[in-house]
C-alpha cells in the first residue's frame, strides 16, 4: 500500500495555481503579466510533453487576447477565474472535488487555505517552489 499523499504511478493530472506559481519568483513578472503567463504556459507545455501529464492551468483575472487559445495549441487547459482574488482557488478546488479518482491529481500552490480544501477531497498538493524544480526536469 503506498503512502498518503504519494502519487501513482504513471501521469498524474496537474491542477495549477498559476498565479501562486508566477509569484513565487520575483523576476518581474508583475510588470507584463500576460507575458509572465504565456512563458509558464510555454514552461507548462513542455512539462506535458515531457512526462505525459496533462495539466490545467487556472490564473485570476481576465485574459489578454489569444491566451487561452495559445494554451490550447500548446495542449493545455488555460482557464481565467474572474471575480476577484481567490476565484481561481474556487475553481482549482471545485476541479479537484471533481475528479473520479482524486489520487490521479496533484495541485500545484502555495496557499494554504487552498492546499486544506483539495486535501480534504484527497488530492495531493505541492507547493509552488517544488513545483518549479519539477518544471525544471526534476521529481517532486
Amino acid at each position: 500500500m503506498k503512502a498518503p499523499g504519494t502519487p501513482p504511478p504513471g501521469p498524474v493530472r496537474w491542477l495549477v495555481d498559476g498565479m501562486n506559481v508566477l509569484a513565487s519568483r520575483p523576476d518581474g513578472w508583475w510588470r507584463d503579466r500576460a507575458a509572465a503567463r504565456r512563458r509558464l504556459v510555454a514552461e507548462l507545455a513542455a512539462l506535458q510533453r515531457r512526462t505525459g501529464s496533462p495539466v490545467v492551468v487556472v490564473f485570476d483575472g481576465r485574459p489578454q487576447a489569444g491566451e487561452v487559445e495559445e494554451g490550447a495549441a500548446h495542449g493545455l487547459e488555460v482557464r481565467f477565474a474572474g471575480g476577484g482574488p481567490g476565484a481561481a482557488d474556487d475553481v482549482i478546488a471545485t476541479l479537484a472535488a471533481a475528479l473520479a479518482d482524486p489520487t490521479t491529481a496533484t495541485v500545484v500552490t502555495s496557499d494554504a487555505a487552498l492546499r486544506r480544501r483539495v486535501e480534504g477531497v484527497g488530492v495531493r498538493v505541492i507547493g509552488a517552489g517544488t513545483f518549479r524544480r519539477v518544471l525544471r526536469g526534476r521529481d517532486a
